[in-house]
């Protein structure tokens, strides 16, 4: 019971959302966890959480399997060894992140979750979770001090400082690592040592092909040993494998052979890049390292996919170019297809819910509208022609000659006609809005929204004016066959019948005149009503309640303001009855209804027609986002994305490992930038792990 008045409760009010587990995520975890045989309830052991991650069928040649247990540190929030469906749901939520790989290393550390790591406590993990014959690095130098503070002024590290010191300390560690080889302090060292710097500080992220080959650096220059001026070339090469990819996939692709020389690398570099320009130095080693079996000096794709690891690029960066021109070209063509075919079926869906929606509306207030349709209609202000004195007087006396029914006279065509109205309303508007407003926030400049309404507006006047003429020609021959005797009762078809199509669009420059600044006044208040004053966000999704106020409340100006061109368009739309004026044109309805009625005649039955449309466009935009929250676009809520994705290296397939697993394995990527044998099993406990705590609760 509790549960249920929890749920209505959210439905009404609306809720703040808790990160949401997609069904492959859910099924991932229920997979691989095991059951509480005391509660029943499902939890994963560090175990489990590691065949969840990182599939056995995977590749671990550089990052070993069991060093995914590093994440278990993150993922198990409360530090006693288990994670439950809630806590895999947090971390799933967290790979999802742009910035996930920085995120997980400063939470590896951040173990109380303050936001904030002390430097005490980063240097004792870090002391205690690095390989025992790992090259010294020292905390205390003036790069490190720029992060942490110096020695006598330590402070505490966000994490904007935390990952960008994981940006540089490659680099750093490189540097200091070469000094302590440089025992002559000649600026040189054996290529043995090079070999060991680079193995401790970037393995996990090179070939095969160049770490086998490390020590052959130095047949670079003339001399048998490396200089600092050669690693540092080296480390800014591996920084900029992605970009070094591009270039050569540019230079390939305008090669007559598909190869190029150090020569063609170097001036494509100039032509794609501004700031990041390749020295001599750093295109010679590139050079080398893909030339080893390569005489000639010209290389191919082939040559430099063995200097380009494709187990290391960016998990999300997608490569669609990478199979060389004719899949760029098929790609494109499918991706056209794919994405004409995808707006077919979001407009046909938009206009399936939009018409659900608009019929729904309509009908909520259809009793409203038969009041305020006669209320207009009455013409003469002489007292023996006067049938109602008020709308209410009028709800009173259709209900008292024509029972309740009466009140929904003409119902069945306004519900058939209200559909395809207020969807392609619903429709234009909504793809309007994006395709000026952008794409990834989704803010509109405030005109766009006006356009877009408007627009909207005048798009439904295609099905409006003929819906219209029909509904009020049943609305008021209620009270005719009442006044007068022997009048026979139309139905909609014989009205359609007798009007033709010219009848039916009689009145539809009034019609453009109220509907088109109505939707232009509506759409963007009632925008603003939700975002600015209910604050709806990615993160807060607003009640029934919520949205069918700012519907409501939207309504009224757009409604009230429009009511003349709606007075206008009724009179022109009724039939005219014996001895009134018969109006010939827009023009001159709007100069008789002034001359024999006055002013205050544009606004009859302006009250009723807020009590409305207010509402009814209330409930109808309401309707319209709980049924696209209920009934989605298919595809629209995929479980996680793509399986995997395309590795943007040189003509390589499609990556078909999981997302969670290629995120999880980037992460590790930055976290081994600190060391190598972060993870790797520890005598004598044999812990991958060492925590600040010690051993788990």
């Amino acid at each position: 019971m509790t549960a249920a008045k929890i749920a209505i409760k959210e439905s009404l009010l609306g809720a703040e959302l808790e990160p949401e587990l997609s069904t492959q995520s859910k099924a991932n975890f229920e997979r691989n966890a095991r059951t509480d045989q005391i509660t029943g309830e499902k939890y994963m052991t560090e175990d489990d959480f590691i065949n969840a991650i990182a599939p056995a069928s995977e590749n671990y040649h550089k990052i070993r399997r069991e060093q995914f247990a590093i994440l278990f540190e993150v993922a198990d929030r409360k530090k006693n060894g288990r994670i439950y469906l809630k806590d895999w749901s947090v971390f799933e939520n967290l790979l999802a992140k742009p910035d996930a790989e920085y995120e997980i290393a400063f939470r590896l550390f951040d173990e109380d979750g303050t936001g904030t790591i002390k430097y005490e406590d980063f240097f004792k993990l870090y002391d205690q979770n690095k390989g025992k014959d790992t090259i010294p690095f020292d905390w205390n130098s003036e790069w490190a001090s720029l992060y942490v503070g110096s020695k006598r002024h330590r402070h505490d590290i966000t994490y904007p400082q935390f990952s960008q010191m994981l940006r540089g300390l490659q680099g750093e560690r490189i540097r200091q690592a070469f000094q302590i080889f440089d025992t002559d302090k000649d600026g040189y060292i054996e290529p043995e040592d090079f070999q060991r710097i680079i193995l401790e500080t970037a393995r996990h992220k090179l070939s095969d092909h160049i770490l086998e080959n490390l020590h052959t650096l130095c047949n670079i220059s003339t001399g048998s040993k490396i200089s600092y001026a050669n690693v540092r070339a080296f480390q800014n090469v591996i920084r900029e494998m992605d970009l070094v990819d591009l270039i050569v996939r540019n230079a390939t692709q305008k090669s007559e052979d598909g190869t190029i020389t150090r020569t063609d690398f170097l001036n494509e570099a100039a032509r794609i890049t501004r700031f990041s320009l390749f020295t001599p130095m750093e295109a010679d080693i590139l050079f080398h390292f893909a030339g080893l079996d390569a005489i000639s000096g010209r290389l191919s794709l082939r040559d430099f996919a063995k200097v380009l690891d494709p187990s290391y690029q960016s998990a999300y960066a997608l490569g669609i170019e990478a199979a060389g021109t004719t899949s760029e070209v098929a790609g494109k063509v499918v991706s056209a297809t794919n994405r004409y075919l995808h707006n077919l079926l979001e407009s046909i869906h938009h206009f399936a819910l939009g018409s659900i929606a608009g019929a729904f509306g309509a009908f909520m207030v259809y009793p409203i509208d038969l009041v305020k349709t006669r209320m207009q209609n009455q013409r003469s202000g002489r007292v023996g022609q006067v049938l109602y004195k008020n709308s209410i007087d009028c709800a009173k006396k259709v209900i008292k000659n024509e029972g309740f029914k009466g009140l929904y006279s003409g119902v069945l065509p306004q519900l058939v006609g209200v559909a395809p109205e207020k969807a392609i309303k619903l429709t234009v508007n909504d793809l309007l809005r994006g395709h000026f407003g952008n794409a990834e926030t989704g803010a509109i400049w405030w005109p766009h929204e006006i356009i877009s309404g408007a627009s909207a507006g005048a798009c439904q006047v295609v099905f409006t004016n003929p819906l219209e003429i029909v509904k009020i020609r049943l609305q008021v021959q209620g009270e005719v066959a009442k006044t007068v005797d022997g009048v026979e009762r139309r139905s909609a078809m014989w009205i359609v019948r007798n009007l033709g199509l010219m009848g039916l669009y009689k009145g539809a420059t009034a019609c453009l005149l109220r509907d088109v600044p109505f939707s232009g006044i509506y759409f963007p208040v009632y925008n603003h009503l939700k975002r600015d004053f209910f604050g709806e966000s990615p993160t807060k999704k607003l009640g029934i309640v919520q949205l069918l106020t700012a519907g409501a409340i939207a309504g009224m100006p757009a409604a009230y303001f429009t009511t003349p061109c709606d007075v206008i368009k009724t009179r022109l739309q009724v039939e005219a009855r014996k001895g009134e004026t018969k109006y010939t044109s827009l023009r001159h309805c709007a100069k008789s209804v002034f001359q024999e009625e006055g002013f205050k005649a544009f606004f009859k039955g302006g009250p009723a027609r807020v009590l409305r449309s207010s509402p009814q466009f209330g409930f109808t935009l309401a309707g319209y986002e709980v049924l696209q929250k209920f009934l989605p676009m298919p595809g629209s809520r995929g479980d996680e994305g793509p399986t995997g994705h395309l590795k943007p290296s040189l003509g390589l397939p499609e990556a078909k490992a999981p997302l969670h697993y290629l995120r999880s394995r980037n992460a590790l990527k930055i976290i081994l930038d600190l060391d190598e044998s972060f993870g790797k099993p520890k005598i004598p406990n044999g812990r991958g792990w060492l925590p600040l705590s010690g051993e788990r609760a």
